[in-house]
Order: structure tokens, then sequence, then C-alpha cells
């Protein structure tokens, strides 16, 4: 027996996203990821709703388990296909006006578990039918050097000046 199709509609660019609808205020989509042993943490994604889903939206972080949550970022999100739209999200074209960038700043470094939330921030309910959906979230960075990795390029930055 073939596999039955997923009911999770296109993603920006990808096969599905993850989306939601009936939004009450506070509603978030969240994701958890650790950054031990990283630094200079970036997150990128995609989101995009319908006419009649939630616009406003806020990005919280928490480095402590949950128990407290950073406000990093209010945005607003576009609205996919119908009047006014920029585009519309499709499984085969990526749209970059989508996507929104943010740096986390120093207190995601390092961290054994970092929780982000993009949480609605609309005073009220979208309609029933009003949908958001959010797509290609990644996290990314480079490495922390080790330390004798810092004290090695010291020693190499004053060999290079003494060899001029």
């Amino acid at each position: 027996m073939p596999p039955r199709p997923r009911p999770t509609p296109a993603g920006n660019g990808s096969q599905f996203a993850f989306s939601s609808n009936n939004w009450a205020p506070g509603d978030f989509y969240e994701a958890t990821f650790s950054t031990t042993g990283f630094t200079d943490i970036n997150l990128s994604w995609d989101q995009a709703r319908s006419s009649t889903g939630p616009a406003a939206f806020k990005v919280f972080m928490s480095v402590d388990g949950g128990l407290n949550f950073a406000d990093l970022l209010s945005y607003t999100v576009l609205q996919s296909g119908g009047g006014g739209a920029p585009g519309t999200w499709s499984n085969t074209t990526y749209n970059a006006l989508y996507t929104n960038t943010l740096n986390l700043g120093v207190a995601a470094e390092n961290q054994g578990s970092v929780i982000i939330r993009f949480q609605n921030a609309e005073a009220l309910a979208s309609a029933a039918t009003g949908s958001n959906r959010i797509d290609n979230i990644m996290v990314y960075s480079g490495p922390v050097p080790a330390p004798g990795a810092i004290a090695l390029l010291g020693l190499a930055g004053l060999a290079g000046r003494r060899r001029r």
C-alpha cells in the first residue's frame, strides 16, 4: 500500500510546512536545541499567514528551561497568496521575502538548552480558518575555539609580525 499524502500544506520551497489555525492571543510555535560548543548563534525561519491568520508575532528565548523568557523581536508575518500578498508559498519555489533572521546574542552561546518561541502577539483570536505556517527553521553558528587554539592563534600572529 503506498503512503498516504500528508495533510500538511506546502512549505516555502520545501515539501511541507507546519501549519496551525484557530489562533488565540499568546499561542506559539516552540523549538528547543543545544548550542553547547558554539558561539555567534543565529536563527532563521520562514513564516506566512492566510488573510485571516495572525500577523503580529514576537520571538522569545529561554536558556533556563522555560522559567524566564527574553523578548527578542517583534515582527509582522506576511500573507501568502491572495490580495496584496508578495507571493504564494510553493513546495517547488523558495521566496526570500518570507524569511526572517535573528542573531540570538551572547545569552544563547554554549547553552545546553535554548528554547525559542514564535508567539502570536495579536490582541484578539484569529478567525477559525485563519492559519499561520512556519518552515525552514535553522540554527547556525561558528564553533567555540578551544582555549589552546586561541593561544596558538595569538602566538602565530606574533610570529608572523616578527618575520616582517
